[in-house]
């Protein structure tokens, strides 16, 4: 069967599947351990109202304490640009509008927002 008829018959019994582009990295926590595959090729796909996640790649296996000190000393990995954009929008130091962005999750129009309501 080629790909063309393996795709029309998973939509006759209702299977859906959509590849996710632009996939940088999938982190996978366990109580003891954490598994990072970078670059994985990711495949969603929909059967029966449920959700099957489908990842490819080679994982970085450690333990969860190596992992939360790699995480404490990893620099901010928000964009300096972002720092001065809210910075500049809100009125605030950078150092605030750092505070600010990490509180929004990276977002600066939602750090704007919560730093202009305050």
């Amino acid at each position: 069967m080629n790909p063309r008829q393996m795709r029309q018959a998973m939509k006759r019994m209702g299977i859906e599947q959509e590849e996710l582009d632009g996939v940088e990295e999938v982190l996978i926590r366990t109580a003891d351990k954490e598994y990072v595959i970078r670059g994985a090729a990711v495949t969603a796909i929909t059967a029966q109202g449920q959700k099957i996640w489908q990842v490819i790649g080679e994982p970085i296996v450690r333990d969860r304490a190596d992992a939360k000190k790699a995480e404490a000393a990893k620099p901010s990995s928000i964009p300096d640009e972002d720092v001065k954009l809210v910075a500049e929008k809100a009125g605030v130091s950078e150092a605030e509008a750092l505070k600010a962005l990490e509180e929004a999750g990276g977002e600066p129009a939602e750090a704007i927002i919560r730093l202009m309501s305050r």
